[in-house]
C-alpha cells in the first residue's frame, strides 16, 4: 500500500499525560517497601526508560547505602513486579490524552498516514492503555520495551517498527517528549518533533529536535509540509 508518511509516537508524556497514574503506582510500591514517595515533578523525570529504571533511580537516590549488592537486585525485582501489577490494574484512572491528540489522529488517519507507537512501556501495558483510553485502533503497530531485544534510545526500536509497518524511513517522523525519543530519531535519520515540558530532566536545548510543539493542536501543518518532500 502506498503511504504518504509514517508517524511514530512515544506514549508517556507524548500521546498522553500518564504521570498521575505512574506516580500512584510508584508511591504504592515505595510505601509497601518502606521508601520515600515522590512528587509528580520528580516522577516525570523517571518515566522514559521503563519501570525498572524508574524505580531503580528513585530508590537508589536514597537507599543505596542501606542495601547490600545481593539484596539490591532481589528487592528491586520484587518492587518492579509489584509496580507492574499495581499499574496494570490502574492505568487510566487520572491519565488523559494530550491536548489535540484525538483530532490529530483522526486527521492523520483520514489522510492515509500510517501510525505506530514506540514506547519504553511494556508492550502489554501500552496496548492495554491505548485500548482503555480509546485510541488503539488508530495505530498499525505498537512496539514496547520488550517487543524487540532493544528499545529507545536504540534507533532499531524505530526502524524495526517502520519496517514491520511497511513504511519508508525517508518518509517517517518521530513524535516524542524526551531524549530517548530524540536520540533514537537522530540515529535513525528521521525528523524529530519534540513536545515541550516532557517527561525528562533535560532542557529543550539539550534535546535534539527539528520541530518544537506545545501540544498536538496545529500539528497537521508540520506533517503536511512533508507530504511532497
Amino acid at each position: 500500500m502506498s503511504q504518504k508518511i509514517t508517524l511514530l509516537f512515544d506514549l508517556d508524556g507524548t500521546l498522553a499525560d500518564t504521570a498521575p497514574d505512574l506516580l500512584s503506582a510508584h508511591n504504592h510500591v515505595m510505601k509497601k517497601f518502606g521508601y520515600n514517595t515522590k512528587s509528580i515533578d520528580e516522577i516525570k523525570n523517571y518515566v522514559g526508560k521503563g519501570a525498572a529504571v524508574m524505580i531503580g533511580r528513585s530508590i537508589w537516590n536514597t537507599a543505596r547505602k542501606e542495601l547490600s549488592k545481593i539484596t539490591d537486585k532481589k528487592i528491586k525485582d520484587e518492587m518492579v513486579r509489584e509496580f507492574l501489577d499495581f499499574y496494570g490494574k490502574n492505568t487510566v484512572v487520572e491519565s488523559k490524552l494530550t491536548n489535540g491528540v484525538y483530532k490529530f489522529l483522526e486527521w492523520a488517519k483520514s489522510n492515509n498516514i500510517s501510525m505506530g507507537v514506540c514506547t519504553n512501556k511494556q508492550e502489554h501495558l501500552a496496548v492495554d492503555f491505548l485500548k482503555k483510553i480509546k485510541i488503539y485502533d488508530f495505530f498499525e503497530y505498537v512496539a514496547g520495551r520488550n517487543t524487540f531485544d532493544y528499545y529507545k534510545p536504540d534507533p532499531r526500536h524505530l526502524t524495526s517498527t517502520i519496517e514491520i509497518m511497511g513504511g519508508d524511513i525517508k518518509k517517517s517522523l518521530m513524535i516524542g517528549d524526551s531524549e530517548n525519543d530524540a536520540d533514537a530519531a537522530k540515529s535513525a535519520g528521521i525528523p524529530m518533533i519534540l513536545l515541550e515540558d516532557g517527561y525528562t530532566d533535560k532542557k529543550i536545548e539539550q534535546i535534539h529536535h527539528d520541530h518544537l510543539i506545545k501540544n498536538f493542536i496545529g500539528l497537521e501543518k508540520i506533517i503536511s509540509s512533508y507530504f511532497n518532500d
